[in-house]
């Protein structure tokens, strides 16, 4: 594939506006003109998802074209709240939960994008470097590149006024902090999703009024139901593929997607070249069963974060949980002790998100050991229970190992 073409389909895959237009991006890529370019995101949870992957699959294509690319991790901007896309506040968290979720971010990145090369390293960044110093006199300021009828005609704002919501001064004042981050690093793009515009667009203001200088923005298209047009990576909604999920939770959480999605999860979040996904798409319509595109959608996209030999492993025990009935042979193992209360094996084995949601699974009739199905939300380890494989709901299963 000739520079050209690499530009262009950088420029199109999984794009679905740059501003202020494709034509004059492009011809800067093609010049010899080295770009910085950025993507946030901010630490609102512990775990990226295939939501980002786009945005970072994206940002290693500049970097192997020997373009500056940074991740700035919004550890900051966390603690404020970013409104986009959201019918109510978004809660505001505090320093000590950001460090906590951010612990491990650079390990789930890692994985797309190159932060250990000797040429062109991907670089990171947290925006608390800059916004943390930042005074009264120094929020005034910005604020003054913006008018609230500006902010006024954002999207989410204009249905909570109508519906008699609040909208808080602190959402008004996101934006302008998350546009200072382009001024910060004097970005020359920036990249996000749609959803993501209003906020990439006011540092493209900033940039204007402090360096005088374009900045382009890349809005990528958000995984969303073509017909429902619901996200289907979401972490506050917690509807979500994460790039840090075990292999077996991967592939199954892919094949529970919808069918309509199978495409557009190839375009957005693998490397199939587009003439292929185009193949795939064209034996969909014309008779061959989903369920194949999407296994080698779940297999290609478990391969991508943990190897391929992890994606056949993966498969092996999706078709012996699933299509078998069966349990799998190759469970992982949960260490425990005598006396250790089941609903902290749960929670601890990954299998359920709290001791509440551990409780309701056991209430539910979806929590068995062995042969015998749990119904005491008060049950404690004993001997019995050693060596015995523990299924949580459908398709979860681990063996407990004293």
């Amino acid at each position: 594939m000739s520079r050209e073409q690499q530009i262009e389909e950088l420029l199109t895959r999984s794009v679905a506006t740059i501003l202020p237009s494709k034509e004059k991006l492009k011809a800067v890529l093609m010049s010899d003109q080295k770009l910085r370019v950025y993507i946030g995101a901010d630490a609102t949870g512990p775990q990226l998802h295939l939501g980002h992957a786009t945005n970072f699959m994206l940002l290693e294509r500049l970097r192997k074209l020997g373009h500056e690319v940074i991740v700035l991790f919004g550890d900051f901007t966390a603690m404020l709240g970013d409104p986009s896309g959201r019918s109510t506040e978004r809660k505001a968290l505090t320093k000590e939960e950001v460090e906590e979720n951010i612990l491990t971010w650079k390990e789930q990145v890692s994985k797309l994008l190159d932060f250990d090369t000797d040429t062109n390293p991907t670089l990171l960044k947290r925006n608390s470097e800059w916004l943390a110093k930042m005074n009264l006199g120094d929020v005034i300021h910005l604020s003054q590149n913006f008018t609230v009828q500006q902010m006024l005609e954002r999207d989410m704002f204009e249905k909570r006024i109508q519906n008699n919501q609040p909208v808080y001064l602190n959402e008004f004042l996101y934006p302008l902090l998350q546009g200072y981050d382009s001024v910060a690093m004097d970005v020359d793009v920036e990249i996000g999703g749609t959803d993501q515009i209003f906020n990439m667009l006011a540092g493209r203001t900033l940039q204007k009024s402090f360096h005088q200088k374009e900045k382009f923005v890349i809005a990528t298209t958000l995984l969303e139901h073509p017909v429902t047009k619901k996200k289907i990576m979401s972490k506050s909604e917690g509807n979500y593929i994460a790039l840090n999920d075990t292999p077996q939770d991967m592939f199954g959480k892919m094949m529970a997607l919808p069918d309509e999605m199978i495409v557009q999860m190839f375009v957005d979040c693998t490397y199939i070249s587009l003439p292929e996904i185009a193949k795939i798409s064209k034996d969909i319509v014309t008779g061959t069963n989903p369920r194949d595109a999407k296994v080698r959608l779940a297999k290609e996209i478990v391969t991508l974060y943990h190897g391929a030999d992890e994606a056949e492993k993966a498969e092996t025990y999706f078709v012996e949980t699933f299509s078998k009935g069966h349990t799998p042979q190759d469970v992982r193992e949960v260490k425990t002790s005598v006396g250790e209360k089941l609903l902290d094996v749960i929670v601890a084995s990954n299998l359920a998100e709290s001791k509440g949601d551990a409780r309701r699974k056991i209430e539910q009739g979806g929590v068995a050991i062995g042969d015998e199905k749990i119904t005491d939300t008060d049950i404690v380890m004993e001997d019995r229970f050693d060596q015995q494989v523990m299924r949580v709901g459908k398709k979860d299963f681990v063996k407990i190992v004293f």
